[in-house]
C-alpha cells in the first residue's frame, strides 16, 4: 500500500468519515475536523489513532515495536526501524497497525 492507501485504511479502521484526500495527496480531509488528518506526519493524529484502536507500542534503541489487540488477544505485528527518525517510525508503526486492523475488519465482514 502507498501512504494514501494506508491513511484511508487507518481512517476507516478508526471509524472516521473521509471526505476526500487533500489536494497535495499528503493527508485526508475528515468530516468534523478543521485541519487535514495525517497521522504519518502529525504526532497528535497518530496518538489519537493509537488510543482509539488500542495500539500498543514498545520502544527499543533502533526500532518501534507495534502490537494490536484483537478479539483473540494481542498480536505483535512487528517493528519499524528508526532510521535516524524514531518519531516518524513510531507514527508509521501506528498507521500500519491501524491499516492491518481495517484489513482484519474487512476479512471478518466478508466471512474469511
Amino acid at each position: 500500500m502507498n501512504d494514501l492507501e494506508l491513511l484511508m485504511a487507518a481512517a476507516k479502521a478508526a471509524g472516521l468519515k473521509v471526505i476526500l484526500p487533500a489536494a497535495h495527496q499528503r493527508g485526508l480531509w475528515i468530516e468534523g475536523l478543521e485541519d487535514e488528518w495525517n497521522p504519518l506526519e502529525d504526532d497528535g493524529d497518530a496518538l489519537r489513532l493509537a488510543v482509539k484502536l488500542e495500539i500498543s507500542l514498545e520502544f527499543a534503541a533502533k526500532a518501534t515495536w507495534v502490537k494490536l489487540r484483537d478479539e483473540a488477544g494481542t498480536l505483535t505485528l512487528g517493528n519499524i526501524p528508526h532510521n535516524n527518525d524514531p518519531y516518524a517510525a513510531t507514527r508509521r508503526a501506528i498507521v500500519l497497525a491501524a491499516a492491518e486492523k481495517y484489513q482484519e475488519q474487512q476479512e471478518k465482514n466478508n466471512g474469511n
